[in-house]
């Protein structure tokens, strides 16, 4: 080889190792950048009664069964609203915290996430600037940390990123083509949709995975065999949760994911106790084998079955800070008119949460639940003797003895639930 061709291959090789440092020296500074040493958002989830009732409010407005085909709807939710939604979706993905400020025109979103123990920090904080278009908002700006993401990068990013999200680009889709426009206003977000009667379907089949309804049929086959028409008297929830949790635990030795198959449990299961079709959620399930007719209790009381389930399934699927305040918010409505303010109810909720939590929190802790159903549960293992906690009490006779949610004679109360709860050796 002549030293002409030599010296080439010299160069060509130093030009080479330049570039792989750069590259990596590159992609070292842009971590080094993005990452943080503290959070850019510290709040915290804490939901309400009155974020409940207005959820529900905002629900019963745009009832789906009283919309018609191609009817014009228009939602306004406000800006605490919103922010209380994205920062318990940010909880939700992996101990996040978000936030967000409308202004005439924009929004900006703010994102943090807890990262491993690391030299360069412990926080991935996210800035998004939105921009109000011609209908929906499109992304101005984004900010990892003091990296600023060039608005390509981040567009072609975040298409990567709607494939991993629960129902991907299908719901996405399917979203798209209902929703006519975004309005961004100072402290309210303005949403424009037309309804199509075929889109809970194909929202339902878009975030359903094949395996989600797979495992949820099992499910409902085993409550189907123990509940065979036609059923007579009451049955006791730990009746029918244990062998739901025994299926669990047979069905998590194959799958290795106890967490889900606690969750589809949990749900068949609460479906059931609350009198609820299963093919509202997953429309195959019309076709699959029905359980009797029965009633369920829990220490001798349906509402008591129906508070721990309903809490449960909430806790399992969407957090215990929401199974709280919808169990606090159903107490507040009843002592404004219904059967009244009980500390009872309250503590079946709390039972129902703590279930939830222990039965999908980690793998860890799902096995060692269904461990626990190895052998024989009764009620009073879900549920301690509450009896004699006050109950039936209207709003003003709640206030005048307990002065409110958040007063010393409440948290008391709270504090003896809590107490009576943690006794139980199911919940340790």
């Amino acid at each position: 080889m002549s030293q002409l061709a030599l010296g080439l291959v010299r160069w060509l090789l130093r030009l080479l190792g330049a570039a792989l440092i750069a590259i990596v020296l590159g992609a070292v500074a842009a971590v080094y950048l993005a990452v943080d040493r503290q959070p850019l958002v510290t709040t915290l989830v804490h939901f309400t009664p009155e974020h409940i009732a207005r959820a529900k409010l905002l629900l019963d407005r745009n009832d789906p069964r009283r919309l018609r085909q191609g009817e014009v709807r228009t939602i306004a939710v406000s800006q605490e609203d919103l922010d209380l939604a994205i920062n318990y979706a940010a909880s939700r993905l992996g101990r996040g915290a978000a936030s967000a400020v409308l202004q005439d025109g924009s929004a900006t979103v703010r994102l943090t996430v807890m990262l491993p123990s690391n030299p360069l920090g412990n926080y991935l904080n996210l800035t998004a600037v939105l921009v109000e278009a011609q209908d929906l908002p499109r992304l101005d700006e984004l900010r990892l940390g003091r990296l600023p993401i060039p608005r390509q990068l981040a567009e072609w990013a975040l298409g990567q990123g709607v494939a991993y999200t629960p129902g991907g680009a299908d719901y996405v889709r399917a979203l798209q083509q209902v929703l006519k426009r975004v309005v961004l206003r100072k402290n309210q977000l303005t949403v424009v949709y037309k309804w199509d009667d075929q889109l809970p379907d194909r929202l339902r089949s878009a975030l359903v995975p094949a395996e989600t309804v797979a495992r949820a049929k099992a499910y409902q086959t085993r409550l189907a065999e123990l509940i065979r028409p036609p059923a007579t008297g009451r049955m006791s929830l730990s009746s029918l949760l244990q062998p739901l949790m025994e299926l669990a635990r047979q069905r998590s030795a194959e799958s290795g994911n106890a967490v889900e198959e606690n969750q589809a449990a949990i749900l068949i299961l609460t479906l059931y106790v609350n009198g609820r079709d299963l093919a509202t959620l997953v429309p195959a399930a019309r076709n699959w084998p029905i359980p009797g007719p029965g009633r369920v209790a829990l220490g001798g009381r349906d509402d008591f079955a129906q508070h721990f389930t309903i809490s449960a399934a909430l806790s399992a699927t969407s957090g215990s800070p929401l199974a709280e305040a919808v169990g606090l918010y159903k107490e507040v409505e009843d002592s404004r008119g219904g059967s009244g303010f009980s500390f009872n109810d309250i503590a079946a909720d709390l039972a129902g949460t703590r279930f939830g939590q222990l039965a999908t929190t980690s793998e860890k802790d799902a096995i060692a639940l269904q461990g626990r159903f190895a052998q024989a549960i009764l009620d009073a293992d879900l549920l301690p003797k509450v009896s004699d906690l006050p109950e039936f009490m209207s709003e003003s006779e709640f206030k005048r003895r307990y002065g409110g949610i958040g007063l010393p004679a409440y948290n008391a109360m709270m504090r003896d639930i809590d107490m009576r709860l943690s006794a139980l050796p199911l919940y340790h």
